[in-house]
């Protein structure tokens, strides 16, 4: 052995030996349990410095509502509160990463560095930075992939180079892949052992959890707490359902209600986008309960939705330019209207349109709104009546959604703008009838737009059709105390197809024009679960 080797063999065998002390960097993944970065970081460890970092970026370049900041804070306590128990704090420290962490290394003399992988843009550079400076520091960077089921890049690698465009493709690659990988144990006091997290009696005052006010918000115009933020309430609310074993089997999304008094869903999406609840636990969970019993599958299963969202990440990550229209290769190039007065009046809940208008003020204030509630919502906006860009209205739902997630919002714009994914743009969600299908008399109306709430079942979805002397009954004059709507529906419905249809058929021929409407058959009405299931199986 040469002098050069034996001296690198020398350094790697001290590097093994010596006790670290460790900085955990928590961004997403705010949690104990199935967090293999954490786990990593109190191997050989003396000392352990649980980080999370207020960075200035992100609401400086991204839309965040109060309800959202209010879930970060208490999960952050939440967060804090269980490392507690293992006789450790969190660090709340506030800056920018790349001026925070040379700081850190100093102050703390560290060694090691780790966190959990993050695929989208900012996430990327940013961690990039770090690990440069890192390295400038002689601190070791570890690594884990825990916020997604699979690791995003090799779904590509196996694709040939390319994210899978279809759901069925995308199922293709992963199951040659295999199933996700069990997630790991939370750490306990026995991993404990042996290491300090080092903190003054001032941790509070330099290091403590930001409340609402400096976080610039104003906690009275807060709506109700629905769904506290915090990994313990995650693992609360997943067992809850998965004591549901009836319903876990045989839930199939499309038909759950957008436009129930109370969720018909899970409502586990924001603790997934937060990493208070990893994927891979849910993943796994939902597997020991489809264990032995006949079950729904992929695309409109519980595992199909976990699947929907590693699809979206793994085009987020594959497609340039992901979040907008121009310079993405994938998303049809369409003439959307400059419209602020129609963006606002959707953005406000006052389109005239009470199922509309109903599902916008939910969202604004409980943070939440169903699946297909954003499906209707989301069409309206942009190919079905207002023909206002997608882009737009993504901005609105990373401000107002507890789960708005870069990669998911994005994908589901392009989806239900038709463009990008889904391409029957023909198939238009009416304003009026698609929330009659489950709530007739207008209950969710009434809840959410109580101005209405004594019109009429036969009126309630159109108050503009409503005789003078039943509005006057109800207390509610259209026009007056409610809009008129916004647009005709019947008519810029008909023109906004025709418009979709030119912009197809400027990109690469019209794809409406398919082998059952060229021999002249009438085209069925397809229901939301064939909507899903057809696009699945292209």
């Amino acid at each position: 052995m040469s002098n050069v080797q034996l001296r690198k063999s020398r350094e790697a065998m001290s590097w093994q030996s010596m006790k670290h002390k460790c900085i955990h960097w928590f961004r997403k993944g705010l949690r104990l349990h199935d967090n293999p970065a954490l786990k990593a970081a109190l191997h050989d460890c003396e000392h352990i410095y649980p980080v999370f970092i207020l960075d200035p970026w992100f609401p400086k370049n991204a839309q965040v509502g109060i309800n959202r900041w209010r879930f970060l804070v208490e999960a952050l306590k939440d967060l804090d509160s269980s490392l507690k128990k293992l006789k450790s704090r969190l660090f709340v420290v506030r800056g920018v990463p790349r001026d925070v962490f040379p700081k850190l290394f100093k102050e703390w003399k560290v060694t090691r560095l780790t966190f959990e992988v993050d695929t989208e843009p900012y996430s990327q550079i940013r961690d990039k930075e770090v690990m440069d400076l890192a390295k400038q520091h002689g601190v070791e960077v570890i690594t884990k992939i825990s916020h997604t089921l699979y690791n995003i890049e090799r779904i590509i690698e196996e694709n040939n180079g390319k994210p899978p465009l279809t759901y069925v493709r995308f199922q293709t690659v992963v199951k040659a892949i295999g199933t996700p990988k069990r997630p790991v144990p939370a750490p306990t006091r026995e991993d404990m052992k042996g290491i300090l997290t080092p903190s003054s009696d001032k941790h509070d005052e330099n290091y403590g959890i930001p409340t609402l006010k400096e976080l610039g918000q104003d906690s009275s115009t807060l709506g109700p707490d629905l769904y506290p933020g915090g990994e313990q309430e995650s693992l609360r609310r997943l067992e809850e359902y998965m004591q549901r074993t009836g319903w876990v089997c045989s839930f199939e999304k499309p038909q759950t209600s957008p436009n129930a008094l109370s969720p018909s869903t899970t409502v586990l999406s924001p603790y997934v986008k937060f990493g208070c609840l990893s994927a891979r636990t849910f993943w796994w969970r939902l597997a020991e309960v489809y264990q032995g019993r006949k079950h729904s599958a992929p695309p409109v299963s519980l595992h199909g939705q976990l699947l929907w969202r590693e699809f979206f990440y793994t085009a987020a990550l594959g497609i340039p330019n992901f979040s907008k229209m121009e310079g993405n290769p994938n998303c049809v190039q369409v003439d959307w209207d400059s419209n602020p007065e129609h963006l606002a009046a959707w953005k406000e809940a006052r389109t005239g349109f009470p199922f509309i208008d109903a599902i916008m003020t939910q969202l604004r204030q409980e943070g939440w709104i169903h699946h297909l509630a954003r499906h209707a919502v989301a069409c309206f906006l942009t190919r079905g009546d207002l023909w206002v860009s997608w882009e737009e209205g993504q901005k609105v739902f990373e401000e107002l959604l507890l789960d708005a997630d870069w990669s998911l919002n994005a994908g589901n714009w392009q989806w239900l703008s038709a463009s990008a994914f889904f391409h029957q743009y023909f198939r238009v969600y009416s304003p009026i009838a698609f929330g009659k299908k489950t709530d007739k008399n207008g209950d969710y109306i009434k809840k959410f737009l109580p101005v209405l709430k004594k019109f009429p079942p036969e009126y309630i979805y159109e108050p503009w059709k409503a005789p003078k002397s039943v509005q006057q009954q109800a207390g509610c004059i259209v026009g007056k105390d409610y809009p008129h709507p916004i647009v005709d529906h019947d008519v810029v419905s008909k023109r906004n197809i025709q418009r979709m249809k030119a912009a197809y058929a400027k990109r690469h021929g019209d794809p409406s024009n398919s082998q059952t409407e060229s021999k002249g058959q009438k085209r069925k009405s397809a229901s939301i679960k064939e909507m899903f299931t057809k696009e699945a199986k292209k």
